[in-house]
């Protein structure tokens, strides 16, 4: 991201001394503000497995048209999943968009873009069947158009073999809040937004949501992927701008972008 992020960290207050001109930054204890959000019955829900789902909520997280994304298990057999006991699922990512701004085709084209179909077993460093490539589709029509772009990615090289599952979604089990990290310095990660909850400046800005908001924020999800350095240039252009606004005006106001 062309915005520095990385040197915000941590900051409270920016004093003239810091930043000529400005004034300083308050930074609140929780922001309020009338959901400007679509109305739910108007949105859709799209379910991808494409690898470890803190990447992939981040990457759908920032399109414009996605409303919000869940980080999850689908596609097993097991009951009540948990990260530590996943059984046969694979780790996947709820996407609700309007489709009045994003299409579902459009969804599907960065599902492609955003890993390796043809790897077998898992994503990169990450190997395992909970990591393989999946579309759960909902009906009939997502399948003709799940079935047409896999097709289509298939041509584009008949070296290797496109993996990529189409199953018809069943349960999508959220994740658990949190899970017991292997380590001893780090207790607990929390998993939905781990991008943007890895960055305390962005959380400040956004006035310091509570855990059950911020999940289901449409802020959150866009700067969950712009913390991932995952966002499209368009709307890292975007979030630049607002960011840059506030930290001019000395006043965190990161309501929408």
């Amino acid at each position: 991201m062309s915005f520095s992020v990385g040197l915000l960290l941590g900051i409270v207050v920016l004093t003239d001394s810091f930043l000529p001109g400005a004034h300083c930054i308050r930074f609140l204890d929780r922001i309020s503000e009338p959901s400007r959000e679509p109305p739910t019955q108007s949105l859709r829900t799209a379910v991808f497995a494409l690898g470890c789902f803190w990447r992939s909520e981040a990457v759908f997280g920032c399109l414009n048209g996605v409303v919000r994304t869940t980080v999850g298990y689908s596609g097993g057999s097991k009951i009540n999943p948990e990260y530590r006991s996943l059984g046969d699922h694979a780790e996947s990512v709820q996407v609700e968009y309007d489709p009045r701004k994003i299409s579902y085709r459009q969804l599907l084209e960065v599902f492609w873009s955003s890993h390796d179909s043809r790897q077998a077993f898992g994503q990169g460093p990450d190997v395992g069947n909970q990591y393989r490539s999946v579309i759960f589709v909902n009906g009939t029509e997502e399948s003709r158009l799940a079935t047409f772009s896999k097709e289509r990615e298939q041509a584009k090289s008949k070296i290797s073999v496109v993996t990529t599952q189409i199953q018809q979604i069943g349960t999508f089990y959220p994740a658990e809040p949190e899970h017991q990290a292997s380590t001893n310095i780090m207790k607990k990660w929390l998993i939905c937004k781990f991008e943007l909850k890895r960055n305390p400046f962005l959380l400040q800005l956004m006035g310091n949501l509570p855990e059950e908001e911020l999940e289901r924020s449409s802020l959150a999800a866009k700067l969950n992927g712009f913390a991932g350095d995952v966002c499209p240039p368009n709307v890292e252009r975007q979030i630049n701008a607002k960011i840059n606004g506030i930290v001019e005006k000395g006043w965190p106001v990161l309501r929408d972008i």
